[in-house]
């Protein structure tokens, strides 16, 4: 009955994601409620996670882990409660069990006994992958280098590697002159193939730094294009959008033209019909 009673409690958590809905500064804004009433967007637990997690990811995984780790703690606790195993019935080694399963160690020197108990720890090990995959895109989010210091990083890249190359370039020339020098000096065969292989050797790095930067260059050329062309299309649509409505301009100011010279055309019409009336009489 005990058992029964403190699993009715674990399952009120379930108003923990409503109480966090009810309170988060989505909900109370009226500025999302009316952009997202205009985007169709239905304002769940779903929408706010994700929004905590956009802002605050460290924060939110953080918490979660934390709230996680005590709940199926205290779960834990309370399956194993009843079990001969003393030892999972309490809650620090609970507590043990649950962070080694989490953190997918195992060192296998505590273990549950009841059925429910082995659920959790398998729940909990699903959990702890998933916490660590989004963990590492965090981190990954946070390592990644913003536009500017792309650019400072590519830039100083860029100009260590022209050194290289220029220092690649002086040897490829020094062992050219070399080499010159040993086909004019007659009987020396060793210092000829020596400087023949040292000059091939510098003309091999020379290429592949030259294709180092050549590479850089055209990511460095993409990374740069990618926007450029982004404001070369938003410029364009503007452009289109401006002559369209020139366009619609002229031709309602066509239509009007063409009204006002159907109304000519008319009055013009009837003055030459009353004329003729009046000159047929005298025709005759």
């Amino acid at each position: 009955m005990e058992l029964l009673l403190s699993m009715l409690m674990f399952l009120r958590l379930y108003l923990v994601h409503r109480a966090i809905l009810l309170h988060s500064k989505v909900l109370l804004s009226a500025s999302y409620r009316s952009i997202g009433s205009l985007n169709n967007i239905n304002f769940t637990f779903r929408f706010v996670l994700k929004v905590l997690m956009n802002k605050h990811p460290a924060r939110t995984l953080l918490v979660f882990i934390l709230l996680f780790w005590l709940t199926a703690s205290w779960t834990l606790t309370l399956c194993e409660r009843r079990t001969e195993a003393l030892a999972t019935g309490r809650m620090d080694t609970a507590l043990w069990l649950i962070a080694i399963t989490f953190l997918t160690v195992g060192y296998g020197d505590v273990a549950p006994e009841t059925s429910c108990g082995k659920g959790v720890c398998l729940f909990t090990g699903v959990m702890g992958v998933a916490c660590t995959a989004m963990l590492v895109a965090i981190v990954t989010e946070k390592l990644a280098l913003n536009k500017g210091e792309k650019h400072v990083h590519f830039f100083m890249m860029d100009s260590q590697i022209s050194k290289r190359i220029r220092h690649a370039a002086a040897n490829v020339l020094r062992e050219c002159w070399l080499l010159h020098r040993a086909n004019l000096a007659k009987g020396r065969r060793d210092e000829h193939r020596r400087h023949q292989r040292c000059l091939l050797e510098a003309i091999r790095v020379f290429r592949h730094l030259r294709l180092k930067q050549r590479k850089l260059r055209d990511y460095v050329s993409e990374m740069v294009d990618l926007p450029k062309m982004q404001m070369i299309m938003c410029d364009l649509s503007a452009n289109w959008n401006n002559s369209y409505r020139e366009l619609e301009q002229r031709i309602l100011f066509m239509e009007q033209k063409l009204d006002e010279l159907t109304r000519c055309f008319q009055q013009t019409s009837e003055l030459l019909s009353e004329v003729l009336r009046h000159r047929n009489p005298e025709i005759r």
